[in-house]
């Protein structure tokens, strides 16, 4: 059975920026997952803004997009309350909109592993006490 692979922001920004600290690891994880990796608004709105001042970047993110290799799947209309409690319980992380999103999309998922830079999801959990299963680097 193929994981459902989550991708977090720093994944998007260091995979389209050759001078980004963690480029390589990215570019070889993403090598080896087959598409489509699945994310949400909060993720492509952060990258955007991060990309902004590369060269390309966002023009290569939104190709990204719109081949299939990534899809937007989490529906914010619904998960105002649950998000909002997810930032207040990890207040002092702090947790991001973004990486609350992300958690609730690894419930949604029985299979999710998140793909990420952040060490913040080794701390975070779904369904308040389950790990969740992430891709970070050492």
């Amino acid at each position: 059975m193929k994981e459902t692979i989550i991708a977090d922001t720093g994944i998007f920004v260091a995979y389209l920026n050759r001078y980004e600290k963690f480029h390589d690891w990215t570019k070889e994880h993403l090598d080896k997952i087959p598409p489509p990796l699945i994310t949400c608004e909060a993720v492509v709105a952060e990258s955007c803004f991060l990309l902004r001042n590369v060269i390309f970047g966002n023009e290569k993110f939104f190709e990204l997009l719109e081949t299939g290799l990534v899809v937007i799947s989490f529906h914010l209309e619904g998960e105002i309350s649950r998000i909002r409690n997810l930032m207040m319980r990890y207040s002092n992380v702090p947790m991001s909109f973004a990486d609350a999103c992300l958690v609730l999309m690894s419930e949604q998922y029985s299979d999710a592993v998140v793909l990420t830079l952040d060490s913040d999801f080794r701390i975070y959990r779904r369904n308040k006490r389950q790990h969740i299963r992430a891709i970070i680097p050492d």
